[in-house]
């Protein structure tokens, strides 16, 4: 065999989809620390060594603005250019799922050979725009009904009954409460290892139930 003959097959991605609230209540602490925990997933994804796929990540902010804060790229590319959120505006969590729903069907976004997507909804308030409507467009498209799908509540203030219907019960958990700021680190913490543990078994396509409080993280 010729050596141009050879080829290396590439890792299937495994998108990681974050779906954040940049709102103008998220001010102060709460997006501080929400960028802190990024960042250190970001850093926990790039230090995986012994994967069988290649982690993409993508931010969809929604506040004064609704778009994507952080194309879907692979990790290494996405620490790179990082920057930070900021926090202004109401909460338009309609449009935002409309944007989740389109992208997850877009090939030239995310491509046919793609593990199931993890997709995750951090929020610490009730959605300004319509949402029903785009909420069960999104969980009736193809993807994002078998994806994983985790959500937090930040605060008092977040909505139930929304975070709880995006995740339906799609991985066998339930809606993360965070009312302190390790509870938000550690829910990352957890999402974190959700995706590693599939990266690195023998089918990154099954999602193994879970919740955060079977764990103790302790760093």
């Amino acid at each position: 065999m010729k050596p141009e003959e050879f080829t290396v097959s590439e890792s299937r991605p495994l998108p990681v989809i974050l779906l954040l609230d940049s709102s103008g209540s998220m001010e102060g602490d709460k997006i501080s620390i929400l960028n802190a925990a990024v960042r250190e997933m970001l850093q926990s994804f790039a230090s995986e060594d012994d994967i069988s796929a290649a982690i993409h990540v993508g931010v969809i902010q929604f506040g004064r603005t609704v778009g994507w804060h952080q194309p879907l790229l692979p990790v290494e590319d996405v620490i790179a250019q990082w920057s930070d959120l900021a926090a202004s505006g109401k909460t338009p969590l309609g449009q935002a799922l409309t944007l989740l729903r389109e992208s997850l069907d877009d090939r030239n976004i995310i491509s046919s050979r793609a593990y199931r997507p993890t997709i995750v909804l951090v929020s610490d308030g009730k959605p300004t725009d319509d949402w029903g409507g785009p909420m069960t467009d999104l969980l009736s498209s193809p993807r994002a009904s078998k994806a994983a799908r985790f959500a937090m509540g930040i605060g008092a203030d977040a909505d139930p009954v929304v975070l709880t219907q995006f995740i339906g019960s799609a991985g066998g958990t339930r809606v993360f409460e965070a009312h302190e700021a390790s509870r938000i680190q550690k829910f990352f913490r957890f999402v974190t290892m959700s995706v590693t543990t599939r990266t690195r078994s023998g089918n990154p396509n099954q999602i193994i139930p879970a919740d955060p409080d079977d764990y103790d993280f302790d760093y």
